[in-house]
């Protein structure tokens, strides 16, 4: 008998240490279902979108735009900074899946005519764009291309420039040569740009330089367009995106969203002087998309 109650208490010791062991693994075991559960839906990658980026100051804002846009969708999204030229050599060769800044008809015609059949060329997202030279508003005799024929304000003689590929900077070689004009052309960026411009104006000295519309430069510099009796710059035009052929069967939720995307005036300038004003530019695009998520909402409805 003092045997039996010695040898009881170990058998039900035993019993309930099988029990525990058991239960645990059950709990844990369901735990970790519901954990990875929970890690599929949280790292949902819908496929990587590769944007092409020339560094102008409407392309870096959409381009950062639509990064976190697409990001905040399941996407993994890289930014290639890239010279127009190059652009559409990487579009057309499926290196790149978008590109967002195509100046059609006029600027972009001559790559338009070499890759026309090699690239997917898509919907319009900002309509009445300006290119040309500008000066500061206090130079008051220079009011046309033609005034700076005869004027001795500028004793260099040149035009500050972009990135030398720029479709604007051909045209302008085509201006000097049409309006016979005894300048230089100096390519630089569009950074160093506005450098010049900034430094210039602080100054009050004579400056030219080529220019474009839309830029957040307008807004916070006091710059004219000089007129261009001859058109060589052309008439105002439409800025739309392109992508390789294909992407519209890869990704037809990404196509359909970004034929859907339009900005007027007022919301590029906005967003680019979100972007301009912040430390990075995709806190200043965070920001505007915090401000519009309606409108990101229309673009990207199901």
């Amino acid at each position: 008998m003092t045997k039996l109650r010695k040898w009881l208490p170990a058998v039900f010791l035993g019993i309930l240490l099988t029990l525990a062991a058991c239960g645990g693994s059950e709990d844990e075991a369901t735990e970790g279902n519901e954990n990875e559960g929970s890690d599929a839906e949280t790292s949902e990658d819908k496929g990587t979108i590769t944007i092409g980026m020339n560094n102008w100051a409407e392309n870096v804002a959409v381009s950062n735009m639509w990064k976190l846009v697409l990001e905040e969708k399941g996407y993994t999204v890289e930014l290639n900074q890239v010279e127009k030229g190059f652009l559409y050599e990487a579009l057309s060769s499926g290196d790149l899946d978008i590109g967002m800044e195509i100046w059609l008809p006029n600027t972009d015609k001559s790559f338009y005519e070499k890759y026309k059949e090699d690239i997917d060329w898509r919907e319009t997202w900002y309509e009445g764009t300006k290119l040309g030279l500008a000066v500061p508003s206090y130079m008051e005799d220079i009011n046309t291309i033609e005034d700076l024929k005869g004027s001795d304000a500028f004793e260099d003689k040149q035009i500050v420039g972009i990135d030398a590929g720029a479709s604007i900077m051909s045209l302008t070689e085509d201006v000097i040569s049409e309006y016979e004009l005894d300048y230089s052309l100096a390519a630089s960026s569009e950074p160093t740009m506005i450098t010049e411009l900034k430094s210039s104006l602080e100054s009050e000295e004579p400056i030219v330089a080529t220019l474009w519309k839309p830029h957040w430069v307008f807004a916070e510099m006091d710059l004219k367009f000089l007129e261009d009796p001859k058109n060589v710059y052309g008439d105002s035009e439409n800025i739309s995106y392109a992508a390789r052929k294909g992407l519209k069967e890869d990704q037809p939720e990404v196509v359909k969203w970004f034929d859907n995307f339009m900005l007027t005036d007022d919301q590029l300038a906005s967003l680019m002087a979100s972007i301009n004003k912040a430390e990075t530019e995709e806190e200043g695009a965070q920001k505007w998309i915090d401000e519009n998520q309606d409108l990101i909402d229309e673009w990207t409805k199901e």
